[in-house]
């Protein structure tokens, strides 16, 4: 059973409790679902947004707009990929720090109490039935949608090279990441070894392997949708600065589609 699964039957079990108002935003956005390449596109960390029924989780309107709350620039260079590539992206609307959507339910920071310096008062002390809504309003919607699509597409006989969009701080815990990208992987590197190659063409970036972020035993997305299904992935990782505004989203976008065009024919090649 998948964990997403387990949390909608949890949730069944515990008093119902209701967090996301009927005039607030779906919790799962697909752009592009009739769109004809292989390649699946999947933001976990699109938004920073908090439902109105858990007020600010005790953070400023500074640390809300911080990475903390979400992958800065990471939505918008996933929409314009999606556009170049013809690719359905899934996006999750909610920040991470309702409920992390790439972190299995078991995890300690699937519902965090800390980001980096911050303390997440709000998070703190929920009972069973705050965690349970949080899983089936955003969690299980998120991974249904996806889980969806990729049944589906299986059921085409249709070749689904999975990308997962993420970015990172240029430091962190005062340690600085001289990475312009990371390319993100585990047990299986077609993608990322195809695409590190084409990346790595480029001196004037310096590319991370598995750097500044690997795949977690904990984590959600690749495990579960890659390597469990089979699918060639990889996770993109692009340092926040150079994706704060259109100029440098529209520059990333237009590399990644040209180069996860080549990545995919090597593959296709071997």
């Amino acid at each position: 059973m998948s964990a997403a699964s387990a949390a909608a039957k949890a949730a069944k079990r515990i008093a119902p409790l209701r967090l996301l108002g009927t005039d607030e935003p779906s919790p799962v956005t697909i752009e592009l679902p009739a769109a004809t390449s292989d390649f699946v596109l999947t933001c976990e960390h699109a938004s920073p947004r908090i439902p109105k029924a858990l007020g600010t989780l005790g953070l400023s309107h500074t640390e809300l707009s911080s990475h903390i709350a979400w992958d800065i620039g990471a939505a918008r260079v996933a929409q314009l990929l999606s556009e170049r590539l013809d690719a359905t992206l899934i996006m999750q609307n909610y920040s991470r720090l309702v409920v992390d959507c790439n972190r299995l339910l078991t995890a300690v920071d699937s519902i965090p109490r800390r980001s980096e310096w911050v303390d997440i008062t709000g998070n703190e002390r929920l009972d069973a039935a705050a965690v349970a809504a949080r899983q089936a309003e955003i969690f299980v919607p998120y991974h249904n949608a996806l889980h969806g699509l990729l049944e589906q597409r299986q059921l085409d006989r249709r070749q689904t090279l999975l990308i997962a969009v993420h970015s990172f701080t240029p430091t962190f815990l005062n340690v600085s990441r001289p990475w312009s990208i990371g390319v993100m992987y585990r047990h299986d590197a077609r993608m990322a070894k195809a695409l590190l190659q084409l990346l790595r063409r480029d001196k004037r970036m310096e590319v991370g392997d598995n750097q500044p972020y690997g795949i977690e035993d904990t984590d959600y997305g690749i495990p579960i949708y890659g390597e469990s299904r089979g699918l060639p992935h990889v996770g993109i990782e692009i340092r926040q600065d150079l994706i704060a505004d259109e100029a440098g989203q529209k520059t990333w976008a237009g590399r990644l589609a040209s180069l996860l065009k080549q990545a995919s024919e090597l593959l296709s090649a071997r």
